[in-house]
């Protein structure tokens, strides 16, 4: 169980693994920023009526945080590996602990703009003002909300604020913004923790030396960008011979032509060496040899999960 444990906690490290990760992060958050704010000059508008205002307030924070997390689980790439490995394996080769980890590495990184737009408004306090402004409490606000009709304080954040409570706006929605920022500055410390704990997990559970994970990364990174550049010219080729079987010539123009020329492609690839790069995949050691991807996998002929019983298995995902 130990040892299970000990295995599966090394799939935290699929969080933070890669500068790019974080630069992405980062422009995401940016770009979060700028629609909150245009979101925040054109579209809010609070209806300044009791029951609408605390429904309309939480809308505002929530569901465009909702829709930006989907957003994020869509176009990331191992929601569609994770797809792809229990349509193909049923998971098999995952544990239940790495399969329920892999879910909060995908949800963590989805949560970064919903996070952002959350905390971007609750610092602004608009959304906050006009959900809380009809619950005022009237303790803290004894000098002159006492009775006083929910129809009133709920129009505080609105310009036709009633003529007897306007000399207290400026300080209503001063002590409301207030709540709504420390709210903001609670969830931002929450979340720089979180992710300082995350990282030192990672640092201490990664089983890769410093030098041995950098090399995965440019590993990785080449693979992408080699295998996408090749599977555009692949693409390309196959359609060329295609079109000219069919029409007896094809429009090609000079470049495409000497790309033709130089990259023959005869058949498009079968459909299970497809299946056998697509899906999750595990850092392994194969009799000492590290195996950095599916494709280093199919390349090398392992078969399964391409270990031996004193080899390794190492639970982290590949990017």
């Amino acid at each position: 169980m130990a040892s299970l444990i000990s295995e599966n906690l090394k799939f935290f490290s699929l969080f933070f693994k890669s500068r790019d990760v974080m630069i992405f992060n980062g422009l995401v958050a940016l770009g979060t920023v700028g629609s909150q704010e245009l979101f925040s000059v054109v579209a809010f508008h609070c209806p300044c009526s009791p029951e609408r205002n605390y429904m309309y307030g939480l809308a505002a924070i929530g569901v465009p945080a909702l829709v930006l997390f989907l957003v994020g689980i869509i176009l990331n790439n191992h929601t569609w590996n994770l797809v792809a490995e229990c349509r193909k394996r049923a998971m098999k080769n995952c544990s239940i602990p790495a399969t329920f980890l892999l879910f909060g590495s995908i949800a963590g990184r989805a949560a970064v703009a919903p996070v952002t737009w959350s905390v971007i408004s609750l610092l602004r306090g608009e959304a906050y003002v006009c959900a809380r402004s009809e619950f005022l409490n009237s303790i803290t606000f004894n000098e002159f909300l006492q009775d006083k009709r929910r129809e009133d304080v709920a129009r505080f954040p609105c310009k036709d604020t009633p003529t007897d409570l306007l000399i207290f706006k400026e300080e209503v929605i001063r002590r409301l913004k207030y709540e709504s920022q420390f709210l903001g500055w609670i969830l931002i410390g929450v979340v720089a923790s979180t992710i300082f704990l995350l990282k030192c997990l990672h640092h201490c559970c990664s089983p890769l030396s410093y030098h041995q994970e950098s090399y995965w990364h440019q590993y990785r990174f080449s693979e992408k960008e080699l295998f996408n550049r090749t599977a555009e010219v692949h693409a390309k080729v196959l359609a060329a011979g295609n079109v000219k079987q069919f029409f007896g010539f094809v429009a090609l123009s000079k470049e495409e032509k000497e790309m033709v020329a130089e990259y023959p492609v005869d058949e498009a690839q079968p459909s299970p060496q497809w299946n056998e790069i697509t899906g999750l995949y595990l850092y392994r050691e194969n009799k000492g040899l590290p195996l950095y991807s599916r494709l280093h996998k199919w390349a090398k002929k392992v078969i399964g999960n391409g270990t031996d019983a004193g080899d390794r298995e190492m639970a982290l995902l590949a990017v």
